[in-house]
């Protein structure tokens, strides 16, 4: 028992602070991306499509903070957000009457699909879950959430991504596709 207890100890080195321009270069693309996506759901405002979902905001601090990671890589940014929306929705309409259960089977259904398919992006569990808890707005649009917010939400952070994280001369994204 003490030694499970003393892996909960940590006992490695924290990561060194970000420097200024990393935050502010983070600061920026979160901003410009959030931003372009934000205002594209005020454009369409008549639409009823709900663009900004809170999965995004994930999104953006994997894209502009840990862009080394292979979580924040194209493939799985886009695939992620899309596969695990259609598992979430998916989900929400094979149970529509069991709320809990639907949103618990999205999340694991989700995580096993983007490992299956190569595609793990930790936001995309909480796309799955949104799919199922997001309210009417977001169950009145069906297969169509996949589309839009998530697939046309995904693809705006990785173009901003791809332009902001390439800025740095000694920086290259992304890593793989």
């Amino acid at each position: 028992m003490k030694s499970f207890l003393q892996k909960m100890s940590g006992g490695g080195k924290r990561p060194p602070r970000a420097s200024g321009k990393e935050i502010a270069a983070a600061w920026i693309g979160s901003c410009i991306a959030i931003g372009l996506i934000a205002l594209l759901e005020k454009a369409m405002t008549g639409s009823g499509f709900p663009l900004l979902i809170g999965s995004f905001g994930a999104s953006a601090v994997l894209a502009f903070r840990a862009a080394n990671s292979p979580l924040a890589q194209p493939r799985n940014m886009v695939g992620g957000h899309f596969l695990s929306s259609l598992v979430g929705v998916g989900s929400g309409m094979m149970i529509p009457d069991a709320t809990w259960l639907a949103a618990c089977l999205a999340v694991a259904t989700a995580i096993a699909v983007m490992h299956i398919s190569k595609t793990l992006h930790p936001p995309g569990g909480a796309t799955a879950l949104i799919a199922v808890t997001g309210g009417e707005g977001v169950r009145q649009l069906g297969w169509a959430y996949a589309f839009v917010p998530c697939l046309s939400g995904a693809l705006i952070l990785l173009l901003v991504a791809l332009v902001v994280n390439n800025i740095p001369r000694h920086q290259r994204w992304p890593l793989f596709w």
